[in-house]
């Protein structure tokens, strides 16, 4: 009974797993089709709705060599904002998470509380009066627009809490008797002890910034500034839609996130086992 039950299981892991996969497939294979092959088998039921019938390089050719859309300027751009914005989120937040955690100061509770009502604001709500404040400050068309507004992560704050909580008091308290400050517990001690949750904070903050879209189509009027999501809707006009090379576009925004977080899943899931979330 244990090895059918351990053969159901992994049955069903592989069956949800292979639900997850198909589109992605779908896009890699699709972006080795012609635009009029994508469509021949986008209804069919057999091997050709993934595998092309004709394989084809022409789509990342044309994508690659595209001077009005240079795809690898729109990347770069998009992993210098992610990449800048992850390593604040991470320095910021985790000192903020480890004063709620370890920290005895005025209102404590009451601040943390009011920091946790934070996440029930829809992102929409805010989005005019972010706007208006980055206007003010003359950071419309500017990457400071797309840094500072994200340097807060309630959830960040959160996560890392949960994880902190965990660390024995006794560590800090034998620190704190040697003479070290407080900084030096939370640069020394803390942060070493905390890799996994901040490697879950660092993957989950980076995505959402590889994947911004709204926001950086509201503050960069630039194209040459832009992010790579928006500048994959170029590939759209009037004249219509180009599929083959968006999902050629696609797979090659896509492909250097499923490769770092091949080297980053087990960090990942340990951080989020690990920190009181379930």
């Amino acid at each position: 009974m244990k090895a059918l039950t351990q053969l159901a299981r992994y049955t069903l892991m592989i069956f949800v797993a292979l639900i997850a996969l198909i589109p992605i497939l779908w896009m890699v294979f699709g972006s080795f089709r012609s635009h009029q092959e994508i469509f021949e088998y986008a209804t069919s039921l057999n091997i050709h709705l993934i595998i092309p019938v004709e394989w084809t390089l022409q789509n990342y050719v044309d994508v690659i060599m595209d001077e009005r859309n240079p795809i690898f300027q729109f990347i770069g751009n998009t992993l210098f904002i992610a990449v800048t914005v992850t390593v604040l989120v991470l320095f910021f937040n985790s000192m903020a998470a480890f004063a709620f955690a370890k920290l005895n100061f005025p209102f404590k509770n009451v601040l943390f509380i009011c920091l946790m009502s934070a996440m029930i604001i829809p992102g929409e709500v805010t989005l005019v009066p972010n706007y208006l404040l980055m206007n003010d400050l003359g950071w419309v068309d500017d990457y400071k627009a797309l840094i500072f507004p994200s340097l807060v992560n309630v959830f960040g704050i959160f996560l890392l809490r949960q994880f902190f909580e965990e660390i024995p008091k006794d560590m800090m308290e034998a620190a704190r008797i040697d003479g070290a400050s407080w900084f030096r517990i939370y640069w020394s001690i803390v942060l070493p002890l905390a890799v996994p949750a901040l490697i879950t904070l660092g993957i989950i903050t980076f995505l959402a910034n590889w994947d911004s879209y709204f926001w950086p189509l509201i503050v960069l009027n630039d194209d040459s500034k832009q992010m790579i999501q928006v500048a994959l809707a170029n590939f759209s006009s009037l004249a219509g839609t180009e599929w083959a090379k968006i999902l050629a576009a696609n797979t090659i925004s896509t492909l250097p996130i499923l490769i770092g977080f091949l080297f980053v899943q087990k960090y990942y899931i340990q951080g989020i086992s690990t920190s009181g979330m379930k």
